[in-house]
């Protein structure tokens, strides 16, 4: 059966021979958000235990988070290869000696093939971006920038603290230096129609992004966003309604870009809205059910004119 959409997982194993597995680790960053540069609440969403595996613990050095997840994947997927995941907050926001130090600890393991480091485009310098292109000499280092909306009006409303601007810029300092580049959008705030979530596929498929990841926005406990919500509930995703959504997107999506990530689950004790109560598993299935039954293939309505 043909591939219908260009997933992560297939695209890791062509291009190393092998099945290659994420190891998560907290690095104990913080972000601007969070600290009082630019807020102390974060992005309006935000609640880190919504994405971090159990295992990521910061208080363990970044070798024993390794060796635990290496363990932990080695036992239960026989994975010999690893992707090192900086996930929690934002892990480029520190000096470029510490960020050194860092990310030649987590690339010191023999299984590790290279690193994913998720940041925001207005935590990044030309300082850092020529550390990563030095490490991508011998690695793969994938750098996911958190885009989220290219819409300055919903990155006002998230309470984001950078424009679109920024991210083009962020960009434009990365492309050509060997580097990969990843963006992440949630889809799903009130502030956008359906069209203009979509359209986002069209502006995507432009940039020189390799790999993207998408989810509907989630409402969780003990954020900005869950108060509001109380208080003025807003349409979220139903199920069906978002796997309608997703072909349509993806469709419009350049097959050149590779998905990382199509959904989120946070932990059923914290989600608010929406409760689709639906496996992981379940989700991945219906995705792809969805795609045979409207016969949809990634970039098939794709206006693709790559910069």
């Amino acid at each position: 059966m043909t591939r219908r959409y260009n997933a992560f997982g297939p695209y890791l194993k062509k291009r190393f021979g092998t099945v290659v597995y994420k190891v998560n680790v907290d690095a104990g960053f913080t972000c601007p958000n969070r600290d009082g540069t630019l807020g102390v609440t974060g992005c309006i969403y935000c609640n880190n235990d919504s994405f971090r595996p159990f295992r990521c613990k910061p208080e363990l050095s970044i070798k024993e988070q390794i060796r635990n997840g290496i363990r932990y994947l080695s036992g239960r997927y026989k994975a010999k290869k690893f992707l090192v995941y900086f996930q929690p907050y934002t892990n480029t926001y520190a000096s470029v000696e510490e960020l050194e130090q860092l990310y030649r600890e987590a690339l010191s393991g023999t299984s590790v093939i290279g690193l994913a480091i998720g940041t925001r485009p207005d935590c990044i310098d030309e300082e850092k971006i020529e550390l990563l292109q030095s490490l991508a000499k011998d690695y793969f280092i994938l750098v996911e920038y958190g885009l989220q909306s290219i819409y300055d009006k919903s990155l006002d409303y998230i309470l984001r603290g950078h424009d679109y601007q920024t991210f083009l810029d962020a960009l434009d300092m990365t492309k050509d230096r060997g580097i990969h580049i990843g963006a992440h959008i949630i889809a799903g705030f009130p502030t956008e129609t359906k069209e203009e979530m979509l359209a986002m596929a069209d502006e995507i498929s432009g940039f020189p992004v390799g790999f993207l990841k998408i989810h509907q926005l989630q409402i969780v406990k003990d954020t900005v966003l869950a108060g509001q919500y109380a208080r003025e509930p807003f349409h979220t995703f139903e199920y069906e309604e978002y796997l309608d959504f997703l072909v349509n997107f993806i469709e419009r999506l350049s097959p050149e870009v590779v998905l990382q990530r199509l959904f989120a689950t946070a932990p059923d004790d914290i989600l608010i809205a929406p409760l689709w109560g639906k496996t992981r598993q379940q989700i991945i299935r219906d995705i792809e059910e969805r795609f045979i039954k409207r016969n949809a293939i990634q970039g098939s309505k794709c206006l693709c004119h790559r910069h």
